[in-house]
């Protein structure tokens, strides 16, 4: 393994909480009343899973529901609070039980940075101004009276403030153009207050859409130099953000079910994801020409699969479950994130419980944890680690996928506080591989491995069945400054060493 590079940030294992199904209602949200073990309405079980992945930052309220969700609706006492119908997501009349304040009690409870997403497709500048002091300001400005005034004497801290979601879609059906002007006078007004300093992330494209993101750097300001950016509003967005599913289709209609598929359908499911590669590669190329010094971040602040609803399930809803392929469409994009780190500063995964590629599945009293929840708690050693290159013997094994060569093996490493964890995926159906990785320069360590697995690639875990859960790595040794591993056909693995410099 050769020199450190780029830093992992940690926020690119972060998640995503919409208003949409059961995510927020009976996933975080059960009320004080509820026989879950509950604190103020917020289900504990759900909490300390998420603690024990190290989360970093948790967005909310959205999503497509953040352009049609008005904060003040969701502050004071529950019971005065205005109902409102979610016209994206089922068609249900939403209660706004959950709101500000609760939301930011469930970030003080994981320990987890808020990322807040404003409303900008149907409200206005002036209520996400408003937001921002009610959520940060200290003194005894206006808005800051009236947090106290529900309860709150002292103002939160918020990183993370999204500038809208999705314009060129259910956001508006804006053109990135007027999206642009918009980021820029939305972003002039969301002010810092005392000290907090707001990381403002413009919504970007929808996947390899990459004119979106050059009209974003365009309009971000003008660049002298190397990666000097002056100008009017050249603080008014520090990041720049992109969609992208992992969608097999044959069409959005029909997207496949989410546990009843073949190898081939898995195989075609693994080369979509693979694109997550080219398609963070176009978007930091088009960046790079703007600002070669990467002052500006690129956040993917949805990713996942995307499946057909289960049956007899709301179609609005968005619930799927969770197979070892989702685990490994997984195991991909880290992959990709880590190779990108010195542009990625921020991912979060869609969506945490109950909706899409979820961590965590509830079913009355019971929690599920899914594949996906596996591969991000072994993964958690990368965040905030250097990336190491990663040096593999031999030639990589590839599939024929429909004429698109597959490679089967996918792989990262990174090194932090004299230890480095290598992730290995080997995404054959069904042959096993062997994998020699060069760690010539340093003394290394007794190596331990960890494995995800099991008997087929649709395995899923339910509240009475646990099919797929993390076990020892036996095989796994270090000689003569190789590591060598044996990786089962679909499987995830990490192993952890420690070296000196």
């Amino acid at each position: 393994m050769d020199l450190p590079g780029a830093t992992i940030s940690k926020h690119v294992y972060g998640h995503f909480a919409e208003h949409l199904g059961r995510c927020i209602y009976g996933g975080f949200w059960v009320g004080e009343d509820s026989d879950v073990p509950n604190e103020g309405g917020i289900r504990l079980d759900v909490v300390e899973a998420l603690k024990a992945l190290d989360i970093p930052n948790l967005r909310w309220p959205g999503g497509c529901f953040a352009d049609t969700y008005h904060w003040r609706d969701g502050v004071g006492p529950r019971e005065q609070r205005p109902t409102m119908v979610n016209s994206h997501w089922g068609d249900v009349v939403e209660d706004n039980s959950f709101g500000t304040h609760e939301f930011m009690a469930l970030c003080e409870l994981l320990g987890t940075d808020p990322y807040v997403s404003a409303n900008v497709g149907s409200g206005t500048v002036r209520e996400a101004a408003e937001w921002i002091e009610y959520l940060t300001r200290a003194d005894e400005s206006p808005m800051a009276q009236l947090r106290r005034s529900h309860g709150r004497e002292e103002p939160w801290r918020v990183p993370f403030w999204g500038l809208g979601n999705e314009p060129w879609g259910c956001g508006g059906g804006m053109g990135a153009g007027a999206y642009a002007e918009l980021a820029r006078q939305y972003g002039t007004y969301s002010l810092d207050h005392g000290d907090n300093h707001l990381y403002r992330i413009a919504a970007g494209a929808a996947d390899a859409d990459y004119p979106w993101t050059e009209v974003l750097m365009q309009n971000l300001g003008r660049y002298l130099g190397v990666g000097e950016v002056s100008g009017h509003g050249k603080n008014t967005y520090q990041a720049i953000s992109f969609h992208h599913y992992t969608v097999v289709g044959p069409t959005w209609e029909n997207k496949g079910s989410a546990t009843d598929f073949d190898t081939d359908e898995y195989y075609r499911t693994m080369v979509k994801a693979a694109e997550i590669e080219r398609i963070i590669a176009g978007h930091a190329n088009v960046m790079d020409a703007y600002d070669p010094d990467r002052l500006v971040g690129l956040v993917l602040d949805e990713w996942g699969t995307w499946f057909d609803v289960e049956p007899g399930t709301n179609p609005g809803f968005l619930f799927q479950q969770n197979t070892l392929r989702d685990a490994l469409v997984a195991s991909v994009h880290f992959d990709a994130f880590h190779r990108h780190a010195d542009r990625l500063v921020m991912a979060n995964i869609a969506q945490t419980v109950n909706v899409l590629q979820a961590m965590l599945l509830t079913d009355g009293d019971a929690l599920v944890l899914t594949p996906s929840y596996h591969v991000f708690e072994m993964n958690k050693g990368h965040q905030g680690a250097a990336v190491l290159p990663l040096t593999v013997r031999g030639e990589a094994p590839v599939h024929d996928v429909d004429g698109t060569a597959l490679p089967t093996f996918s792989g990262s490493a990174s090194v932090r506080d004299g230890h480095v964890l290598v992730s290995l995926s080997n995404l054959d159906a069904t042959a096993p591989l062997t994998v020699e990785v060069d760690v010539r320069g340093s003394a290394v360590g007794a190596p331990t491995g960890r494995l995800l697995t099991a008997g087929s690639l649709t395995a899923h875990n339910t509240a009475t069945d646990t099919a797929v859960q993390v076990r020892d790595l036996d095989d796994v040794s270090v000689e003569d400054g190789v590591l060598r591993v044996t990786l089962p056909a679909h499987s995830f693995a990490t192993v952890r060493f420690a070296v000196d410099a």
